[in-house]
């Protein structure tokens, strides 16, 4: 099996997914693009100590960018929400 922080990169901390938080306990993270469902709610689990009741995951595409002549593109990434169960908080979102 994958180490549980090859899966999980980065929380990722926007307006709309610290609303996320206080509505629906839920958290987003930046994951590994190979990293299935079961995997995320695994590696959530074990590095934070929480129950996982669900997770949602979308692939990301980049986004083209040009600079003058030259044309490229940012790499596609894949996104996590988490929801976890009644009462469980993930403490480093707590002071941002």
């Amino acid at each position: 099996m994958k180490d549980p922080r090859d899966i999980i990169i980065e929380p990722i901390v926007t307006e709309q997914s610290m609303d996320l938080i206080e509505e629906n306990n839920t958290y987003t993270f930046k994951v590994a693009k190979d990293a299935n469902k079961i995997e995320i709610k695994k590696a959530v689990e074990e590095i934070f100590n929480v129950d996982v009741i669900k997770v949602n995951t979308i692939n990301v595409r980049g986004k083209k960018r040009r600079l003058g002549w030259h044309e490229g593109k940012r790499p596609d990434w894949k996104k996590a929400m988490v929801r976890l169960s009644e009462g469980d908080r993930i403490e480093i979102f707590e002071g941002m």
